[in-house]
């Protein structure tokens, strides 16, 4: 039974639809086969961004927080990864305080790892999607850096444009 196990899982979007079930099949995965738990998962956070006295507001499907700081945003997509790495990454800047130190991007069958820092890919596939173990392992070698502040707008006027076009898709 899909669908009670989605509201178990708090899907924020209670319309079976083909993102919603590649959140699902992400969650799923991440739960049973990389070790975090519910409460790591946050599911449908919400990113308020304000350019020029406008609020724009936007959904990030998963967020992963490990011991008090959110590791890693993971976005999925329909179509090519690589055309919505640099939407992932934005976010990923952009979330908190700090540069949440990893972005995935997935279709549910393949996914894409990157460095936020960097913005480079580290790894490609689900099964390159650092596990709770391994983010344990990571989480005292990460220095969670802030965003210069000159490109905190220009990260989000990227982000936007990005939920733009998603709007004019669906």
């Amino acid at each position: 039974m899909i669908l009670k196990y989605v509201r178990d899982l708090r899907f924020y979007n209670g319309v079976d639809t083909d993102d919603e079930r590649v959140r699902q099949k992400i969650e799923r995965f991440l739960i049973e086969e990389k070790g975090y738990s519910k409460e790591d998962v946050k599911v449908g956070r919400e990113l308020e961004i304000v350019i020029d006295g406008k609020i724009n507001r936007s959904k990030i499907d998963l967020v992963l927080n490990i011991e008090g700081k959110k590791f890693m945003v993971i976005n999925c997509a329909r179509g090519s990864l690589a055309s919505w790495q640099r939407e992932v990454l934005s976010c990923a800047r952009i979330l908190d305080t700090y540069q949440i130190p990893f972005a995935v991007i997935t279709n549910g069958e393949d996914a894409e790892v990157l460095d936020t820092i960097s913005g480079e890919v580290v790894g490609n596939g689900l099964g390159a999607i650092p596990s709770k173990s391994h983010a344990l392992e990571t989480l005292g070698k990460i220095e969670f850096r802030r965003l210069p502040e000159q490109r905190i707008e220009r990260e989000k006027r990227i982000y936007l444009a990005f939920q733009t076009i998603k709007s004019e898709c669906d």
